[in-house]
């Protein structure tokens, strides 16, 4: 069981990713939201690795910070995270504010597809495969 160290910026939390798609390859930074219905990529990074946002599959009605959007979905060839990966995977454009740190946001679409265990004072994850292990291999409060 490998435990991941996120990145923390004030409360929020942050890991790399790895995304693939037909003309390229990118290590985006996402933020952790367990709020999120969806995972989302901003639209540089979707278009430099061939998943453009004009050529979506589909539009989803989300709610966000200002307000409710449709936003397209792509299919990436690959989308590896925290150790595990999905190919290909469904994931959905749009914008992050401007000169933010973030290359979008971790949603529960992937995360709900493993047994993570979340550990918030310490920035620490991992997909507890075998869930009979949590206490032993982790700790309970630690």
């Amino acid at each position: 069981m490998k435990i991941y160290k996120l990145k923390k910026y004030g409360s929020l939390f942050v890991t790399r990713c790895f995304v693939q798609g037909p003309y390229g390859k990118h290590f985006p930074r996402l933020l952790i939201d367990t709020g999120s219905t969806y995972t989302i990529l901003a639209p540089e990074i979707s278009e430099s690795i061939g998943c453009s946002p004009t050529s979506f599959s589909r539009k989803v009605h989300i709610a966000t910070a200002s307000g409710y959007e449709f936003i397209p979905e792509v299919k990436v060839e690959r989308f590896d995270c925290l150790g595990e990966s999905l190919i290909p995977f469904s994931l959905f454009i749009h914008s992050m504010p401007f000169g933010s740190y973030l290359d979008g946001v971790l949603g529960m679409d992937f995360m709900t597809k493993f047994n993570f265990v979340f550990k918030t004072k310490s920035g620490q994850i991992f997909n507890a495969k075998d869930s009979n292990k949590i206490l032993e291999d982790f700790g309970e409060y630690n």
